[in-house]
């Protein structure tokens, strides 16, 4: 999956996007409050990590923004600021939650599932429907009772999909969700990846709608076209 990460110390930026990459992360890495700005309004992210004590606009006001204009991505706040008035004030304008550093990479990771869980509509670390189920935590998918490993990309696709069970997402929305920035993506990418997992979850668990997209099952079907 995705994610935005907004960290000025070039340091704990470094390891904290490599730390990401190794969990299969895509990682967006600004290091100042308006890049961070222009790159949350037009990026598809899972989480945005996001410190406060940025350069040219303070984390708070890049939070406070992408509020106001109605922006729900799940956002875990970063930061050296450990006081309680400074906690209060950034889950007030809109975080989901807070880590001070120095934190270990383990909790950071197991704040990310929790908040993207919340904004999923669940408290448990499984989404799916009736055919498949994805385990958040450990990065399986059960099938007809059966688990399967997926790839990096393979489980940011179909976490996609899951989010929104009936809903056709198109190639565009897909990409943006595995991939970051400076990632070659060849024209066939997302055709490849779904080819390779309905070799692992059967070949109906991922239904392509010509001309528009994919979708699995689950919830309402939106839009007309033909299913393959």
């Amino acid at each position: 999956m995705r994610v935005l990460l907004v960290e000025d110390d070039e340091m704990i930026g470094h390891s904290l996007k490599e730390a990401l990459s190794t969990q299969g992360w895509s990682v967006d890495w600004v290091k100042d409050g308006l890049l961070a700005q222009s790159a949350w309004a037009d990026g598809d992210y899972a989480c945005v990590l996001l410190d406060l004590g940025l350069p040219k606009r303070d984390g708070v006001e890049v939070l406070r923004h992408a509020r106001t204009r109605g922006d729900t991505t799940p956002v875990l706040v970063l930061t050296a600021r450990d006081g309680v008035d400074d906690r209060v004030g950034g889950l007030d304008v809109g975080a989901d939650d807070y880590l001070v550093k120095p934190y270990e990479v383990r909790e950071l990771l197991a704040r990310m599932r929790a908040v993207i869980r919340r904004r999923d509509g669940s408290a448990h670390s499984v989404i799916g429907n009736a055919n498949v189920q994805l385990d958040l935590t450990t990065r399986e998918v059960l099938v007809q009772g059966e688990r399967a490993q997926l790839s990096a990309r393979e489980f940011a696709l179909l976490h996609a999909l899951l989010e929104r069970p009936g809903a056709i997402l198109s190639r565009e929305q897909l990409e943006n969700r595995i991939y970051g920035w400076g990632e070659e993506v060849s024209s066939n990418a997302v055709d490849v990846l779904i080819h390779g997992m309905r070799r692992k979850l059967g070949p109906d668990a991922i239904r392509n709608v010509r001309g528009l997209g994919w979708r699995v099952s689950g919830g309402s079907a939106t839009g007309a076209g033909a299913v393959a």
